[in-house]
């Protein structure tokens, strides 16, 4: 199990996010188109459209002005075999602040609704919680594909090799088997394997598109459950982002996370990211749908 030999995943992913302007069609949205990543399933990954339509939106305001926080709802699943088109709407240009609202459409029907926010860069009031003590060097730790390597399936591949983000649990991974401590915690290191430019707001989208790998882990480590759980049904509801400070998606971030709820058929996540330096440069929500067939077996 190996990818092709001239797969560069940094390469891909910097071209997902490089939207074309449509031949500069405008309706009363500001109108781009991008493509997407291959998946087993033909399904479009969530983090991507999230991050695509976060570029979108910020095509559309003064590059000095960053993201710094967005909400977002998933409202219908996407086809990696069709475009992807996204239509922003100008909400508001204050002084410091702008407001733009992304759909994302596929067959004329929108699979993503966002707000984002951008802002001047500021001073002001400055605290952060602290980056949790005693955790492993990334260096140190098994990366997907050594974890992956016995697995010879198609999810397995796409995981190991063609993901943009090079990502090493810290907690024991849920790839193919459960957590027996069955904690509603889980942290990672993340990173993208090659170096990124130097457009923060492009950092800052591509980050949004790593949240979404393994904010929903500290649900099903809680319950005892791994990605393979045959007949699991999980899929990402909304999501909520805040970024805090300058960050370098290319430097290695520790996404620790954890799970105050789950009911309903839906489990709730919180991540925060911190930079190696210890600075908090983002915090995350996601509500997701979990439904289990045989649901008592996993109790």
């Amino acid at each position: 199990m190996a990818p092709a030999d001239d797969f560069d995943p940094t390469a891909a992913l910097i071209e997902l996010l490089d939207l074309s302007n449509a031949g500069g069609a405008k309706t009363d949205e500001d109108i781009f188109v991008g493509g997407s990543q291959q998946e087993p399933r033909k399904r479009v990954f969530g983090g991507q459209v999230l991050g695509q339509s976060l570029v979108a939106a910020a095509r559309t305001v003064p590059p000095e002005r960053l993201m710094h926080s967005m909400h977002g709802y998933f409202l219908r699943p996407g086809d990696t075999e069709v475009p992807i088109t996204f239509g922003v709407e100008r909400l508001r240009d204050g002084r410091s602040f702008s407001a733009r609202r992304t759909h994302a459409y596929q067959n004329g029907l929108p699979i993503l609704s966002l707000i984002a926010s951008f802002q001047l860069p500021d001073e002001g009031l400055d605290h952060q919680e602290p980056m949790p003590e005693g955790i492993p060097d990334p260096e140190t730790l098994p990366t997907t594909a050594q974890l992956l390597s016995g697995f010879d399936h198609p999810v397995a591949k796409a995981w190991s090799y063609y993901r943009p983000m090079d990502i090493r649990h810290v907690t024991q991974p849920v790839y193919f088997q459960a957590d027996p401590e069955r904690t509603a915690r889980n942290a990672v290191w993340m990173k993208t394997f090659g170096p990124m430019p130097d457009d923060q707001n492009l950092h800052r989208a591509a980050l949004a598109y790593a949240t979404d790998y393994t904010i929903l882990e500290p649900v099903l480590r809680r319950h005892g459950i791994s990605w393979a759980s045959r007949g699991m049904s999980v899929a990402s509801l909304d999501h909520a982002m805040w970024w805090h400070r300058p960050l370098r998606v290319d430097d290695w971030l520790l996404y620790v996370q954890e799970s105050p709820s789950a009911s309903g058929a839906r489990g709730l996540s919180s991540g925060r990211i911190f930079n190696r330096s210890g600075e908090l440069v983002a915090t995350v929500a996601q509500e997701g749908m979990l439904r289990l067939p045989d649901y008592p077996a996993f109790q």
